[in-house]
């Protein structure tokens, strides 16, 4: 069991109440003695009247070195139980911004000091999943850039040589192309919403406006598709504190991942409840298989289907940054749906 944890500033006030108590008591035991010496009467000769005042002076002497002794020794033992300590976090700050994150034991006595210790190792800790997730990050995406690259060369040397029919090859690589743009684009979205530091201003948002201006956007494919959307909104409009740019690649990821999968149609939902917006995106497709579900939101995971795996684990980085939520489940009636849950205004 660690030992009890004592504040500072408690510290500081238990050493001057020290130096106080043994100043006033050897004050106290001056004036004693000059009474005690003087109560003779005034018969008292000159020269003793002399040594009585030297032996005060000597006395107020020692009372100065002994208080002056007293702080000195109180000011070393109490700088001392402060600068140490102090020190160990200063080393393990300096570790820290070498790329160390590694979490420490240290133990304080001092309130403060602990409080600091356990902020840092807090910070450490953040740090260390960042550093993680940032390395994995990047690993997966030079891999999935990777695969479109290594087909456009392909079928350009296929081209080159001869082998390939020239309007099949380039018809493939314009596909690819426009895949790798894409998976450029939302690899650049993803690093800038996982910045340490939010690079993006908020500002009041009607949710049903940018939910309208997604499915516009996507009009087509779904015509192409044969699906169908659905609205359902209340009577107003929702509002939120919300990165506008941001918010709309969310829902465009939200609303092309239901049209993938879709059969017929997709009804959108959009709702105030208990001070939140609550989105709701529900497809009649086949649903989400139980094995894939607990995976949806993972970076690069692929389901069947799945083209990139960064959709939803964008939406999902998106959400989060704005202090929101979202799930993903399979409706009773069928399909899947992905309910996000924003704090209204």
């Amino acid at each position: 069991m660690s030992a009890k944890k004592v504040r500072i500033r408690r510290r500081m006030l238990i050493a001057f109440t020290v130096v106080l108590f043994i100043s006033f008591t050897l004050i106290g035991t001056i004036f004693n003695i000059a009474i005690t010496m003087s109560s003779d009467g005034p018969e008292i000769a000159l020269a003793e009247t002399d040594a009585l005042e030297g032996r005060v002076r000597l006395i107020l002497i020692v009372i100065v070195s002994v208080v002056f002794a007293v702080s000195l020794i109180a000011s070393y033992f109490l700088s001392n139980s402060i600068t140490k300590p102090i020190e160990k976090l200063g080393e393990f700050a300096t570790n820290i911004g070498k790329g160390e994150f590694i979490p420490n034991d240290f133990d304080f006595n001092e309130l403060e000091l602990e409080n600091l210790n356990k902020a840092l190792n807090k910070s450490v800790q953040q740090l260390s999943v960042y550093d993680s997730e940032q390395k994995a990050f990047f690993q997966n995406a030079s891999h999935e850039l990777r695969t479109p690259l290594m087909s456009i060369k392909c079928y350009a040397e296929g081209i080159s040589v001869g082998i390939m029919d020239p309007k099949k090859a380039s018809e493939t690589i314009l596909e690819e192309t426009d895949r790798l743009s894409d998976l450029v684009s939302n690899v650049l979205c993803l690093s800038q919403v996982d910045s340490i530091k939010t690079a993006y201003d908020t500002e009041k948002t009607d949710l049903i406006e940018i939910i309208i201006d997604c499915v516009n956007r996507q009009q087509a494919l779904a015509d192409q598709k044969q699906i169908q959307f659905i609205y359902d909104f209340g009577d107003s409009s929702i509002f939120c504190n919300c990165s506008k740019p941001l918010m709309k690649r969310a829902l465009d990821n939200l609303v092309s991942n239901a049209i993938r999968y879709a059969s017929k149609e997709i009804m959108i939902s959009c709702h105030e409840r208990d001070g939140f917006a609550i989105i709701c995106v529900l497809d009649d497709g086949d649903g989400i298989s139980p094995e894939v579900l607990p995976h949806v939101f993972e970076r690069f995971y692929k389901g069947p289907g799945g083209i990139h795996g960064i959709g939803l684990s964008m939406v999902k980085s998106i959400v989060e940054q704005h202090n929101g939520t979202i799930t993903a489940k399979n409706n009773e009636d069928g399909g899947a749906e992905l309910t996000i849950m924003l704090p209204s205004v």
